[in-house]
């Protein structure tokens, strides 16, 4: 048997090979840089521990906690600190805690009694054709008002997706909303009736999905997959050109400098959708792929600080604080790193990661580093009362970082499955067609290990009764 080519070594890629593999079909993965797990990046230095790109992984599904069992990293798996579950949104320059509870919403200063208010006419709003796409700001502005656009929607797209309301497309970034108002009519019954189902499947939503990492940060999860793939992992090696042949592909990578061949049973293609281009895709039926590679991935900046103590005056307690746009800070948000989990920064001092950038403001993410480094501290003294100089520094840009899933973006994903159905072999999974949370691509790359799967045994059996037939 033929091996299976599997595109980008980051997570998704990953996950399906060692899925794959698992099934006893052989993989390999060409991988364009010198090193695995994308944007997942953990850094220690000097007692501190940086994480390059995601801080968590949400532990939504069962298959998120078999793949961890099944690479033996339980021992080393850590769920977040109990105390460390307090969200906060900035209002009037200061965090102010988001609270779960029913009374606490109520008490809560981050929004008026009239926004409060108005959630009560929020199940007799009349729920949106299914055939409309909307966008999420005109999707929130319709059901829960300026205020909750303003104070709970923005700020989290900015955390989330670093993206902006009024570009996503709800039906397509957050298809769980808009499955809630075509279902039920309203977000607030749809949340009591969704969570039975839910509970039925083994499924958890986001919000109250058990948070994860690892002694040694996320990176810990991609180095011991590739430590189970082996030598079916090859770095440094750009694929450049993949050709259907009579019932195979062909796949051309450079080596060394040198450009070399190998021939395959399928195709998986996982890495960012903007590097598509940058491959010569040859199959049987020609594709436009020029709307894929125009999907627009803002650059967005991450920048861990390490402080003392005692030159920060909050208590860094909690997940960390998002900030609205109108409240006109330089960075997205921040996280209080070192309070989600253990040794994340020496004793007496505190971790704390921002994200500056995106469809927010993508130039101050393309901004040199003195300059964004002075933003940040402003930002950080405005809002937690930063006193000192860091004593411990990391910054990582990302020039392409998150792909946004636009209104109109179901073209996107239509054009997608249609290359997967005409071009027999050729899959594509990832962040860019199964959603941007690092679980997402972890069940994209799982599910497409079964679509490959079941695409080889109907392979193998057409070939053995053409076999049969022809004899």
């Amino acid at each position: 048997m033929k091996s299976v080519a599997v595109i980008g070594a980051g997570i998704t890629g990953l996950t399906a090979a060692f899925r794959l593999q698992q099934k006893n079909i052989p993989v390999t993965v060409y991988e364009a840089s010198q090193r695995v797990g994308g944007v997942i990046q953990s850094i220690r230095e000097d007692g501190f521990l940086a994480e390059c790109g995601p801080n968590t992984l949400l532990e939504t599904s069962p298959k998120i906690t078999e793949l961890i069992r099944d690479l033996g990293l339980e021992d080393r798996k850590r769920y977040t600190d109990e105390r460390a579950t307090e969200r906060f949104i900035v209002r009037r320059g200061k965090p102010i805690v988001m609270s779960d509870s029913k009374l606490g919403f109520f008490k809560t200063p981050l929004f008026s009694i009239g926004a409060k208010l108005r959630l009560f006419a929020e199940p007799f709003i009349r729920r949106a054709p299914a055939c409309c796409e909307e966008s999420l700001e005109q999707f929130v502005l319709r059901r829960l008002g300026r205020e909750f656009l303003d104070y709970a929607i923005n700020p989290f797209v900015a955390g989330v997706y670093a993206g902006n309301p009024a570009k996503l497309s709800v039906k397509h970034a957050f298809p769980k909303l808009h499955a809630l108002e075509q279902k039920y009519g309203s977000l607030i019954i749809g949340q009591f009736l969704g969570a039975r189902e839910r509970k039925r499947s083994g499924e958890v939503s986001k919000q109250n999905a058990p948070k994860v990492s690892f002694d040694e940060g996320l990176q810990v999860l991609t180095e011991e997959l590739r430590v189970k793939l082996g030598e079916c992992v090859q770095l440094n090696s750009p694929v450049t050109e993949i050709t259907q042949t009579s019932g195979d592909w062909t796949v051309k990578y450079l080596s060394n400098g040198q450009e070399q061949q190998r021939e395959h049973e399928a195709v998986l293609f996982t890495s960012p959708i903007y590097k598509l281009g940058d491959v010569k895709l040859e199959t049987a039926h020609k594709f436009d792929l020029s709307p894929l590679e125009r999907i627009e991935y803002p650059p967005v900046a991450s920048i861990v600080m390490g402080f003392r103590r005692a030159d920060v005056e909050h208590a860094c307690q909690g997940f960390g604080a998002l900030i609205p746009e109108v409240e006109k800070f330089n960075i997205l948000g921040v996280i209080f790193s070192s309070a989600l989990f253990p040794n994340r920064a020496p004793k007496d001092h505190v971790t704390i990661t921002c994200y500056a950038g995106g469809s927010r403001n993508p130039d101050l993410a393309r901004a040199d580093r003195s300059t964004l480094r002075r933003l940040v501290l402003e930002d950080l003294k405005r809002l937690l009362g930063v006193r000192g100089e860091p004593v411990f520094e990391n910054y990582f840009v990302y020039p392409k970082a998150i792909p946004q899933y636009q209104v109109g973006y179901g073209k996107n994903k239509a054009l997608m499955d249609e290359i997967e159905a005409k071009a027999h072999g050729f899959f594509m999974a990832g962040h860019y067609r199964d959603g941007i949370a690092l679980g997402d691509s972890i069940l994209s790359g799982d599910h497409a290990a079964e679509k490959i799967s079941t695409h080889l045994f109907e392979h193998h059996i057409s070939q053995k009764l053409n076999h049969i037939a022809t004899a």
